[in-house]
């Protein structure tokens, strides 16, 4: 039984449980710049750049991941969010790239491996691909909208990069994240195509759109349905949406992206929205409270944590719907589902 079918498995049992945030637990330790900077020998400073701690200090990565798999975690992504050529670029780490995700991959794979070893869960790794600093949709320069620092082929190829370094290092799936920009996450799908290609096999991908203000649509327009039926053609293992703002607001998003996504659906939002001190302070059960209302109206059937998350909320969570049905994947009807900013269904 491959990755895919496995994780279609588990998920009829039981609402699974994903992962929480990586920033603010590192945050937490209060790493130098010698932490970060280690024996590489980069040119530039490194402190803040989390993703090369799977190089120099590997210990911290491990240690967060087996916190969330001991609160409850089927399914622990790899701290590689900004682990791409562009983002690395700010730190001048862009030959790091396939080490640090190799890495990264490994750290995740062994302990899943661990823990599955221990009770007979299986536990899952997804690759994390952020959608990078540069965006394909809008141009950073008012004075010229046609302008955009980066094209579709180029933005593929740093994908291909991560992805095949991710899958080298063992990851299961390819988890293409935090999607401001539907462009970028097409870049990413086809990046994944084309490693499939290569390798001779599936790479399955899991797909989790962010929003960027209340009406539910991402930073280049497209509401949560149009946003499906842009990517559906992926098959993604899951779909869903994170980060964006507290479950609370996330709700109604959640709602009308259970009713149309035939496949499984995953959501992790923030802990809440920052204070005035950027900081997040919704306590663990108050996230758990929320999400449990999705799993209550059978709307979900993975849920974790974005920013602000910790292993106490994770779980919060993993205790709160461990009661409660998994959602039941709909089946809609054949017609036309097209997308633009908006969803446009021609039905039969």
């Amino acid at each position: 039984m491959n990755a895919r079918e496995k994780l279609n498995e588990a998920a009829k049992e039981r609402v699974l449980i994903f992962d929480g945030a990586f920033g603010t637990q590192i945050q937490n330790r209060k790493l130098t710049e010698e932490d970060y900077a280690g024996d590489l020998g980069l040119k530039a400073d490194q402190k803040g750049n989390n993703d090369i701690l799977a190089l120099t200090r590997p210990d911290v990565i491990e240690d967060i991941t087996r916190s969330y798999l001991d609160s409850g975690s089927d399914v622990i992504s790899t701290n590689t969010f900004s682990a791409n050529r562009i983002s690395q670029a700010d730190y001048a780490a862009e030959d790091q790239v396939e080490a640090i995700n190799i890495a990264s991959g490994r750290i995740a794979r062994g302990l899943a491996d661990e823990y599955e070893s221990k009770d007979g869960r299986p536990r899952f790794v997804a690759g994390a691909i952020g959608p990078t600093n540069k965006t394909l949709s809008l141009s950073p320069d008012v004075e010229d909208p046609g302008y955009r620092e980066i094209d579709f082929d180029e933005l593929t190829a740093v994908y291909y990069e991560q992805a095949a370094a991710l899958i080298e290092g063992g990851c299961d799936f390819i988890l293409i994240e935090t999607v401001f920009d539907t462009l970028n996450a097409k870049a990413g799908i086809m990046a994944v195509k084309q490693l499939e290609a290569a390798l001779g096999r599936d790479i399955p991908v899991m797909i989790s759109m962010t929003l960027t203000d209340l009406s539910g649509r991402n930073l280049s327009g497209h509401t949560v349905e149009a946003f499906w039926y842009a990517v559906r053609h992926a098959n993604p293992v899951t779909i869903g949406l994170n980060c964006s703002f507290g479950a609370d607001q996330l709700r109604p998003h959640v709602q009308s992206l259970s009713g149309i996504a035939d496949t499984l659906l995953m959501a992790y939002p923030n802990a809440g929205l920052p204070n005035e001190l950027g900081e997040y302070d919704e306590m663990p059960e108050t996230t758990a409270a929320l999400v449990r209302q999705w799993a209550e109206n059978g709307q979900a059937n993975i849920l974790g944590g974005c920013c602000g998350s910790s292993p106490a909320h994770i779980q919060a969570i993993a205790d709160a719907v461990k009661d409660l049905p998994p959602r039941t994947v709909p089946s809609p009807e054949p017609a036309m589902r097209l997308s633009g900013l908006e969803a446009f269904v021609v039905a039969a």
